[in-house]
């Protein structure tokens, strides 16, 4: 399932393609006819990301939503735009631009185009988002440090912080020493906050790369003429040799996931 930054991104780079223009929207696969006549030959807004959530605001006074979950991806076109296969859920089709720009979006859990109102109900639901301007920190920190919950699952609840996935949670822990089990109450306001600030600065990077890269180069003594490989882009994420202390790594279920962490600079206290 993409993580927070990858939703900031699509966001940030569907805003070039159609903001502030007149899009034609279709549901090929038949499941948002109605939603998408709402819209149709309207103008986008304005694009919004928050959490893993991404939401489209028209100039109807109308609010898309999309979700990706496991399986949605988006596809662009540019130029001659194909004939849109049966499984797209929603295709954006530029109406005055050259080329022609088409982005059609397959499989995702969530697709509807609502009001304002159906978007503020989804927004209270999410914890603060690290890559948004507005967020406060300090509904994360509160929430975590009286929960009795794995800090490991607290990082995954949406509700307690929004945009973090299974990569992000494991690098955020290695980082700071902290086994994934240990209870949020557990750990010191300092390393709540840490935890915080050291979201934001990884998801950034996210956005800007458009891919997780965790690790800098003088970590894993990596050249600086060569881009750094998936395999070496994270500390525990699926390694098995720990990049500080060479010893295994190893992987423990938390919130029903394998949260990969290093017994030695992680240890359960």
């Amino acid at each position: 399932m993409p993580e927070g930054h990858t939703i900031h991104r699509i966001a940030r780079d569907h805003a070039r393609l159609l903001q502030d223009r007149p899009v034609h929207v279709t549901s090929p696969q038949g499941r948002c006819v109605a939603d998408a006549a709402l819209v149709d030959g309207a103008m986008i807004e304005r694009y919004e990301a928050y959490g893993k959530h991404m939401f489209t605001w028209w100039s109807t006074g109308h609010v898309g939503h999309i979700h990706l979950g496991l399986f949605g991806k988006y596809r662009i076109h540019r130029g001659e735009v194909p004939t849109p296969r049966p499984t797209v859920r929603l295709r954006l089709e530029s109406a005055d631009t050259e080329p022609v720009i088409a982005i059609d979006l397959t499989g995702p859990t969530a697709c509807s185009i609502g009001t304002v109102d159906d978007r503020a109900a989804i927004v209270k639901r999410l914890g603060p988002d690290p890559l948004r301007s507005d967020a406060d920190p300090e509904r994360f920190i509160a929430r975590a440090a009286k929960s009795s919950k794995a800090i490991g699952a607290l990082l995954l609840d949406q509700s307690v912080i929004a945009g973090i996935g299974n990569v992000y949670r494991a690098e955020l822990l290695f980082v700071h020493g902290i086994h994934p089990q240990r209870p949020g109450r557990d750990c010191s306001t300092i390393e709540l906050h840490e935890l915080w600030d050291t979201s934001v600065s990884m998801l950034r990077a996210g956005v800007r790369a458009n891919r997780i890269v965790t690790v800098t180069r003088s970590d894993i003594g990596w050249p600086s003429n060569k881009a750094i490989p998936r395999s070496e882009a994270t500390y525990v994420y699926k390694r098995d040799v720990c990049v500080r202390c060479g010893g295994p790594v190893q992987t423990v279920e938390v919130a029903n996931r394998a949260c990969y962490f290093c017994p030695v600079d992680q240890p359960r206290r």
